[in-house]
Formats: structure tokens, C-alpha cells, sequence
């Protein structure tokens, strides 16, 4: 596949974090914005498609310096719905591998996000309905304890794990996190965020267990422990891996901040490289969520400084300028944009223009040719 290098930085008319390079254990992005993971549901038996190519090769045409695959499943039964992408199986990595190499082709980062949705899977696509599916189309929920979601659409008790399955799902992570080595990943992110199986294990909300996965601080952390201990284990030691962490669940009884900032450092122990951070999901319905413009950011820096973990802030960040006073700031390392980048697929070229900085890693020069000299 021919190459298509990204234009380089010139002629900025200001210093501009956001369009400075950075480094992070041997692997270079040429800008701090990262494409989010987020899901497409638009797969069938797991398999990446033309649309995924479509898609994330677009982000990276666009200038994002990192592109994240949405939540791919370690497992059939670790889908959220039945249209969820999979890497569950040897005959996902070669459609995985087409999209990536094209993402790496334009000089950008390729990153997957392994997850398992535990008690919020089996449900269809979300513009189709939010219920459990019918017994026959979807299958049984997994959780830490017989404790539903609790919303009205996704109200099925999930089945208790027992010790020797959530073993196995960890050893699922670790074949899915090899297969997106073979498929050329150079980021694997763990989903531990969002209401999802980790999380769940992680949130009292969710956790109801009196064994060794339950109760403490040390019983509720042991699964996704266990598991970033496999998956580093399993990888080459030049791929990067973060976590992705609902750092709060912004409820009086659920996980806090400070439990992050102590899971975080004990992960940066482990070797994780990145502590993306995101909140809440847990619970359905949840009102007292400061939903602001940029208002996960303070919880990315609290862990930047109290954990002295790299971190990525995520959550309503829609402009250049905001992003760059995150990162004047040091409130954390990379900016994850999500839907801001469905809206405007060429949001890193905006956020230059917006910065006034030309020639700045954000586009390819098939388009910065005729862009920048205008």
C-alpha cells in the first residue's frame, strides 16, 4: 500500500501543544488528538467491514494522531449487541489488519479497545430498541453478582461468574489482546469503564460479591488486575497499553476518584502506559452528573498529578482552544474526541485553523497541497 505521510509542522503562528508531537514509550503521535473509541454497531459476527475501513481510515485522513477501533469483544457472549465488533476468533484479524494497515498508511497511530459488557449486553443496535434481546436472539448476561442494570430496557438478572469463569474471560483478553498484535495494534486500551464488566466489578453499585473478586478495595480491583497483568504479559513490550477507567460513578455509594487515583498508580505499577479517563454508566439514569464542556477533564488531571500516570481527557471537549488550555494546563497528556469527530471528521484541521497554526500534522499532503497554500 503506497504510503500517504501526514504534512509536517510550519510556519505556526503560535506554540500549540495540541499540534506538538509526543512520545510515550518509544511510540510517536504527531499530534494529541486521539479518535475515542466508539461503537459502530455495524458488524456481523464480529467482523471488521468496509464501513469500519471507511470510518476509522477517514479519522485518520482527518489528522487524528491515534485511531481507536470502538469496544471490540473478547467474546460472542461479551458483546453489547449481536452487530458489535469481536476478536474472539483467528479469522477476525485479517479484515482487523486491512483496517489498520490503512490507518497506519497516513501516518497515524493504530489503536483497538478490548471490552466485555457483561450485564448491558445482549441488546440490538441502539437506534433499533435498548431491551434484552428475546431468548433465542440474544444470549445470557454475565456479571460479578445477580444485580440487573436497572433500567426499564435492561432489566434481565445476569448470571453470577463464578472464580473459574472470570479466569477464563480474563484468558480471552489475552487471546484477543495477540490477535490484535498479529492484526498490527500498536495501542491495546482495556475497556474498564462505562458499566461494563470491569467496571462493574470495580463499582459497589455492581459488586455484591463476598469472595475474593468482592467487598474491598483489593477484592473489587483483582479482575481487571489479573487481567492487565495477562494481557502485558502476553504483548510485545513496544506496544503501548491503557486503560480506559469510569473514574467515578458520581454517586455517593460507587466508585470515587480517589479509588482511581489508587487503582492508577497501581496499574502505572503493572506497566500500564495510559489511564484514559472517562465516568460513570454504571447505573442507569444517574442526575447528578455536572455535564459541562469538559467536565471529565478535572478528573484526568487529578489522576496526572496524584497518580503521576499519563492520562487522556475525554468528555464534551468540542474545540482547539479548549483542548489546548487542557493541555497548557497539564491537566493531561492526549485529548480524546468522540462525537465532536462524527460531526466533523476533519476536526484536528478545524481545531489548527482555530489555533492558527498552519501546516500542523493535520492533514495528508494529498489535501494540505491545495489547503495550505490558500
Amino acid at each position: 500500500m503506497a504510503s500517504v505521510p501526514a504534512t509536517t509542522t510550519a510556519d505556526a503562528a503560535a506554540p500549540a501543544l495540541l499540534f506538538t508531537p509526543y512520545t510515550l514509550r518509544g511510540v510517536t503521535f504527531r499530534n494529541r488528538l486521539v479518535l475515542s473509541p466508539m461503537c459502530m454497531f455495524s458488524s456481523v459476527d464480529g467482523f471488521f467491514n468496509e464501513f469500519h475501513l471507511v470510518h476509522l481510515g477517514g479519522k485518520a485522513l482527518g489528522g487524528f494522531s491515534l485511531v481507536f477501533t470502538e469496544a471490540t469483544s473478547v467474546s460472542p457472549e461479551g458483546r453489547i449487541s449481536p452487530e458489535d465488533t469481536g476478536l474472539w476468533k483467528d479469522e477476525h484479524i485479517a479484515p482487523l489488519k486491512r483496517v489498520f494497515d490503512f490507518v497506519k498508511s497516513t501516518g497515524a497511530v493504530a489503536g483497538i479497545q478490548l471490552a466485555h459488557a457483561g450485564r448491558k449486553g445482549s441488546v440490538p443496535a441502539p437506534w433499533r430498541d435498548d431491551h434484552h434481546l428475546k431468548e433465542g436472539d440474544g444470549w445470557e448476561v454475565l456479571a460479578p453478582s445477580p444485580v440487573s442494570f436497572g433500567s426499564e430496557t435492561r432489566s434481565n438478572v445476569p448470571k453470577e461468574l463464578s472464580v473459574e469463569e472470570i479466569l477464563e474471560i480474563g484468558d480471552k483478553f489475552t487471546a484477543a489482546a495477540r490477535r490484535a498484535v498479529t492484526a498490527g495494534a500498536q495501542v491495546i486500551e482495556i475497556h474498564g469503564a462505562h458499566g461494563y464488566l470491569l467496571h462493574e466489578f470495580l463499582s459497589p453499585l455492581a459488586n455484591k460479591r463476598s469472595d475474593n473478586y468482592g467487598g474491598s478495595f483489593e477484592n473489587r480491583t483483582r479482575f481487571l488486575l489479573e487481567t492487565v497483568t495477562k494481557v502485558k504479559a502476553a504483548i510485545p513490550s513496544e506496544i503501548l497499553l491503557f486503560v480506559r477507567l469510569s473514574t467515578t460513578d458520581w454517586h455517593p455509594e460507587g466508585w470515587t476518584i480517589d479509588d482511581s487515583v489508587r487503582l492508577a498508580r497501581l496499574l502505572k505499577g503493572l506497566g500500564v502506559d495510559l489511564v484514559d479517563s472517562s465516568s460513570g454508566s454504571v447505573i442507569p439514569n444517574y442526575k447528578d452528573i455536572p455535564f459541562a464542556p469538559g467536565y471529565q477533564v478535572p478528573l484526568a488531571d487529578q489522576i496526572k498529578r496524584e497518580a503521576e500516570i499519563p492520562t487522556g481527557a475525554v468528555g464534551r471537549i468540542t474545540g482547539g482552544k479548549q483542548a489546548e488550555e487542557v493541555l497548557q494546563g497539564n491537566k493531561a497528556d492526549l485529548i480524546f474526541i468522540g462525537t465532536e469527530a462524527l460531526r466533523d471528521p476533519q476536526f484536528p484541521f478545524r481545531a489548527a485553523k482555530e489555533l492558527e497554526v498552519r501546516g500542523s500534522n493535520t492533514l495528508p499532503v494529498q489535501f494540505g497541497h491545495w489547503v495550505n497554500k490558500l
